[in-house]
């Protein structure tokens, strides 16, 4: 069943997991009557799907008249903390939307300081199990993930490219694991140097696509370290026709990853054995350099 959003709900995200999910269950209602304000990667999400509907200037003004707030669970931002804290003690039920398999209790955190939704939603099985153990006592739910359905139509009705290609789904690690350079980056040299094991293609082309936080050129040095191999950075402009045109997919812990096995791709996790096991929960990876 699909939640029941009150009129005016309002909904604050930052990164693009959570935003990707609320925004594709708030379009399926066919009403326009929200309260948005949106940061970082959400921002040009809303603007896409509803150019009409300016954000909100303040988080203040967001919660101004609304019975339901709905937000994010983003890393890389402090505003969906915040407005859970402000809604608390203005009595505004809030709902936390989690996207991923990992980090559950640090997506509430700030500074030592926890701030509870009323209800967290999660959209498989998987989530739901993770969350409960996470959050005992506290109200989870399992809600549509409406964005996963029309990505995996719209996986179906690309392509495969006529060159055989490997899509590298990006994401930054936040630790160096004690190596001294970033986690990202010594999954994509564990990942080169396992290339003749994975019995690719002399042909095959490898396509980098970027995580929506990475700088602009983050991996220009990087691809032009490795000339000897078929290495470009993906342009298109959608998970969706990335993951249409690539025969495999490889990355470290990304929601791609996940998708790319619901669309029936041959999946690699490039996790080095000096890193923390990966923490997707799903069948079907295969661990690079490891047995079986």
């Amino acid at each position: 069943m699909m939640p029941d959003y009150p009129s005016p709900t309002a909904v604050v995200c930052h990164d693009a997991g959570a935003a990707n999910i609320v925004i594709a269950g708030l379009l399926e209602t066919g009403r326009s009557d929200w309260r948005a304000y949106m940061r970082g990667p959400a921002e040009k999400l809303w603007k896409a799907a509803y150019p009409g509907i300016a954000p909100c200037d303040t988080l203040e003004s967001i919660l101004e008249d609304v019975e339901l707030l709905v937000t994010g669970t983003s890393w890389a931002s402090d505003i969906e903390h915040q407005v859970r804290r402000l809604a608390r003690s203005r009595k505004v039920r809030t709902v936390a939307v989690i996207d991923h398999w990992v980090n559950y209790a640090e997506r509430i955190v700030r500074n030592g300081e926890t701030v509870w939704p009323d209800e967290f939603w999660v959209t498989d099985e998987y989530a739901l199990s993770i969350a409960k153990h996470a959050f005992p006592g506290r109200i989870v739910i399992q809600v549509p993930n409406r964005y996963v359905e029309t990505q995996l139509r719209d996986i179906a009705r690309v392509d495969k490219a006529d060159v055989p290609e490997l899509l590298y789904v990006l994401e930054p690690i936040r630790s160096d694991w004690g190596q001294g350079t970033p986690g990202e980056f010594q999954s994509l040299d564990y990942f080169v140097s396992h290339l003749p094991g994975l019995d690719l293609p002399s042909a095959t082309v490898i396509r980098l696509r970027p995580h929506p936080s990475d700088a602009p050129g983050k991996y220009k040095d990087w691809i032009a370290s490795h000339p000897d191999l078929k290495i470009q950075l993906d342009g298109s402009l959608g998970i969706a026709q990335s993951l249409g045109r690539a025969t495999w997919v490889a990355g470290c812990e990304s929601f791609a990853m996940v998708l790319a096995l619901m669309a029936g791709r041959k999946v690699f996790c490039t996790l080095p054995p000096w890193a923390p096991a990966c923490r997707l929960p799903h069948s079907g990876l295969i661990h690079i350099g490891k047995s079986g």
